[in-house]
């Protein structure tokens, strides 16, 4: 997808296999980004849905001739981007804004939107393609978020503070038709602009510009923002450098970097399953011993089942009748440790602790135990949550800005702040973290703020309210115990 917009922006339709027609647009900036990475995701797409071609579709001689099959995965991709994605984000993560009108506001559409269950399905897909965008719009109604693979979107320009413009790819079918819109979004004399353009063709081509109306009548050609202080949509990646290109603002799979191991795990399960198909039993009899004879009714029978496929004729001979069982052990424990050595690698590469990821002979299995808070499965959980927390702070400022264009509600006056709270229970249960801060409070080493921020995942200013609560409650107790002793009454007299 990439390269068809790419190679049209450049005017490499030849190479691109794009058709002549199509002329590059001057008022839209000119790619920075090549196709190479785009190739990567396509890969990486692919072996997270179980299916590489080049990989998995094996050809191989036999006496008979050649003959092909499709080799057995154990479908590693989808495990450690699955389990990464649900050790981050679930429903015990909360999203907490200081001030309480705009807490509000923010949950409401988050709940709306169905957020949590959403995000985790996108987070996942961020960790097996390098990146997923988020943005937000109105649809005439209510803001909604619209979720966007890393596949389907292509850099513009960018700094320091992240990608700034982009280009959103959306294809779909209408009969025999196919159609590619794009959605572009980029800065303009510093306003920001939206800019909507619809292709059809009838093959793997982008085609030839129709009017927006034909899929998208309620949708504008252009739209001109004056008063967007950021690009509406966040981009978010896993927390790893992207050693593929350097000077790229993409991100990578949390497994581009274990690849041959992923294709040797699939030869060492492939390897395994056949096993059992060519390990089966087998024994040979001689020819004669499965001809028809007649007994002594009359019945035409044979010594040897013919059908039964554990039995091989064959010619020995007149003069041998030896019956051979040549059947051969099974290498079973060793494919099983074969395999697992190859998870303790696979789960180092991916950032896990060694033993997160063990095979039974039945199935690949996922430790649930705790973990220390030492381990490298929490430490790579803490990277990528530092990383997905700015992130979705920044989806706050986007719904924000939205909600203010489309007048749905207003921002605070002053300054707030966002917080995620993440679920932390891998590490440590809440008792555990609760008791942690008592004696910490009570050996003078950590504040009371501090700690409700700790156990609460609560911002600082929360945390002051909070703390102002519980001193309210105390006065208003002490009082009660004083006039509970008649005290009050004995000043009064």
């Amino acid at each position: 997808m990439f390269r068809k917009v790419k190679g049209w922006l450049k005017g490499v339709m030849m190479r691109m296999g794009l058709v002549k027609s199509v002329k590059s647009i001057s008022n839209v900036r000119s790619l920075q980004m090549d196709d190479a990475h785009y190739k990567h995701i396509d890969t990486w797409l692919a072996l997270y849905k179980g299916y590489l071609s080049e990989w998995h579709d094996l050809r191989y001689t036999t006496v008979s001739g050649g003959k092909k099959r499709r080799m057995a995965t154990l479908g590693m991709p989808k495990v450690v981007s699955q389990e990464m994605a649900s050790l981050i984000f679930n429903e015990r993560c909360e999203i907490n804004v200081s001030d309480p009108d705009l807490k509000e506001n923010i949950a409401s559409i988050l709940k709306k939107n169905k957020f949590t269950k959403r995000f985790q399905d996108y987070l996942e897909y961020s960790f097996a393609l390098g990146g997923v965008v988020i943005k937000p719009y109105h649809d005439g109604k209510q803001i909604k978020l619209s979720y966007v693979t890393a596949d389907c979107f292509v850099p513009v320009s960018w700094d320091n503070q992240g990608i700034s413009e982009g280009c959103f790819v959306n294809e779909s079918k209408k009969g025999d038709k196919k159609f590619t819109h794009l959605e572009w979004h980029l800065w303009e004399n510093g306003v920001y602009v939206v800019k909507n353009e619809l292709y059809e063709s009838k093959d793997n081509e982008l085609g030839k510009p129709v009017p927006l109306s034909l899929l998208y009548p309620n949708l504008e050609e252009e739209t001109k923002i004056e008063n967007f202080t950021r690009s509406n949509f966040v981009y978010i990646k896993p927390s790893i450098a992207n050693n593929i290109d350097l000077h790229s603002p993409l991100g990578i799979s949390i497994y581009a970097n274990a690849l041959d191991t992923i294709k040797s795990l699939d030869i060492a399960f492939d390897s395994y399953q056949r096993e059992f198909k060519l390990g089966k039993k087998r024994v040979i009899v001689p020819t004669s011993a499965i001809r028809t004879v007649v007994d002594e009714h009359g019945n035409m029978v044979r010594y040897f089942d013919a059908d039964d496929e554990v039995y091989e004729a064959l010619n020995l001979g007149q003069d041998s009748d030896e019956i051979k069982d040549i059947t051969i052990s099974l290498r079973v424990e060793e494919h099983v440790m074969a395999i697992n050595s190859l998870l303790n690698l696979l789960a180092m590469q991916t950032g896990f602790s060694s033993g997160s990821f063990s095979f039974d002979g039945q199935s690949v299995k996922t430790a649930t135990e705790v973990v220390s808070e030492n381990s490298k499965t929490f430490k790579t959980k803490q990277s990528h949550e530092n990383v997905i927390e700015a992130a979705l702070t920044e989806l706050v400022d986007c719904i924000v800005q939205t909600a203010e264009l489309y007048e749905t509600f207003s921002a605070p006056t002053g300054e707030w702040e966002v917080t995620v709270s993440f679920d932390d229970s891998i590490a440590e249960d809440k008792l555990g973290e609760i008791n942690k801060q008592t004696l910490m409070l009570s050996s003078g080493i950590q504040s009371k703020k501090r700690a409700i921020m700790k156990v609460h995942g609560l911002s600082e200013e929360e945390a002051i309210q909070w703390l102002q609560e519980i001193a309210e409650e105390n006065k208003i107790q002490t009082d009660d115990a004083v006039d509970f002793f008649g005290l009050n009454d004995d000043a009064g007299a």
